[in-house]
């Protein structure tokens, strides 16, 4: 029997690319001798993420449109038809069993050329409100994994699996690393640990709520870890000089920031946000406004809705949140009580689930062209 082959496409922000890598290990863990593939935008960071994590990948002529006129929009079309034709010549080439989206640019063009040449199509879905893309390419996925509940209203209910989220498996221990954390990251183990994280590309607004905010931290004792972006760093860098802050552009455990810290502000990224419900720890969520239907907002209030987490529009940042913030770090009950909700929405193996669901897919598959 040949070897299973499989494509899979996620990029633009490592919400979409640590998926789609996660998803490929665990098939690979499935099946040794199964060949991989992976599609991505060609300017973007998948192009490095993903070798540096040892699959190939084929670059597209991809981009999404802007909010505002430009020449990018203005060749848009151009590039989906470019991408769409590539995307065609590739799946042609590589003959895939199944391909798999985690969304980003790339994934429309693949995911839409591989409904028209009936491979098998799986949707992994990360946000609790769907993008255009992906409500577009669910009338002819075989399935679609989501990591929240009451999706029926935007895709077909018969091909949902609540799934989650894959996760770095590496944070599904963290209890057991705080010592290694502490020592890792040269912290006092006497302090409390706050971590700011604002996604893979940084987030400029909580940037400059960081740096406006140092002397209130500091003055309730805390010591920072502060992953600022790599678009921010020359920008922030200088605050490292300041004793108790550490500004990093990219943190490379992040299995050990989450057992050393003690609170956590973040972005609400599908990816962190799946991650902060196995950590456990105290969040507070400031989500982007700048992204498609203002997911972020909607995943965080998700969280909330069930007392796991706290939420604060960046609008509302310059007047409620030393507030929020002095009322979370001082208050042991609502500490507590954050952390255990948030515990109860973790879905540990999401990853296992979804490649479940592709499994029974390419087999059942193979199956019926063994009878025919």
């Amino acid at each position: 029997m040949k070897p299973y082959k499989f494509i899979l496409s996620g990029g633009g922000t490592g919400g979409h690319i640590y998926p789609a890598i996660a998803i490929a290990n665990e098939l690979k863990s499935h099946f040794p001798d199964a060949e991989f593939l992976f599609v991505g935008a060609q300017d973007k960071m998948e192009m490095q993420k993903v070798p540096q994590a040892g699959y190939e990948i084929e670059g597209l002529w991809i981009a999404g449109l802007q909010r505002k006129l430009t020449l990018q929009n203005a060749i848009f079309p151009l590039k989906l038809i470019n991408s769409l034709w590539k995307s065609r010549n590739i799946i042609k080439k590589f003959k895939p069993n199944a391909v798999i989206g985690t969304g980003g640019f790339a994934s429309g063009p693949l995911l839409q050329m591989a409904n028209s040449l009936n491979i098998p199509t799986v949707i992994q879905e990360q946000n609790s409100y769907p993008g255009i893309t992906n409500k577009l390419l669910s009338k002819k996925a075989n399935a679609i994994c989501v990591a929240y509940e009451n999706l029926e209203q935007f895709f077909p209910s018969k091909k949902i699996v609540v799934t989650g989220n894959p996760v770095r498996q590496d944070i599904l221990d963290i209890d057991s690393k705080r010592s290694e954390a502490i020592t890792y990251f040269n912290l006092d183990d006497n302090k409390k640990t706050l971590l700011v994280i604002g996604g893979s590309l940084g987030a400029r607004r909580i940037n400059q709520l960081i740096a406006k905010e140092i002397e209130f931290f500091l003055h309730h004792n805390l010591q920072i870890i502060w992953q600022c972006g790599n678009l921010y760093m020359a920008d922030y860098k200088q605050f490292s000089e300041i004793e108790n802050v550490q500004v990093l552009s990219f943190i490379d455990r992040m299995d050990l920031i989450y057992a050393a810290a003690d609170f956590v502000i973040s972005r609400a990224g599908a990816s962190s946000v799946s991650e902060l419900c196995l950590v456990g720890k105290p969040v507070l969520f400031i989500p982007s406004p700048n992204v498609a239907e203002d997911h972020q907002t909607k995943n965080a209030k998700a969280i909330v809705e069930k007392n796991g987490a706290l939420l604060l529009k960046e609008s509302e940042l310059d007047d409620k949140f030393e507030s929020v913030f002095n009322k979370l770090i001082q208050d042991e009950n609502l500490q507590n009580n954050l952390s255990q909700n948030i515990k109860k929405l973790a879905k540990p193996n999401a990853t296992r689930d979804i490649v479940e669901q592709i499994i029974k897919l390419v087999e059942s598959r193979k199956s019926n062209d063994f009878k025919t």
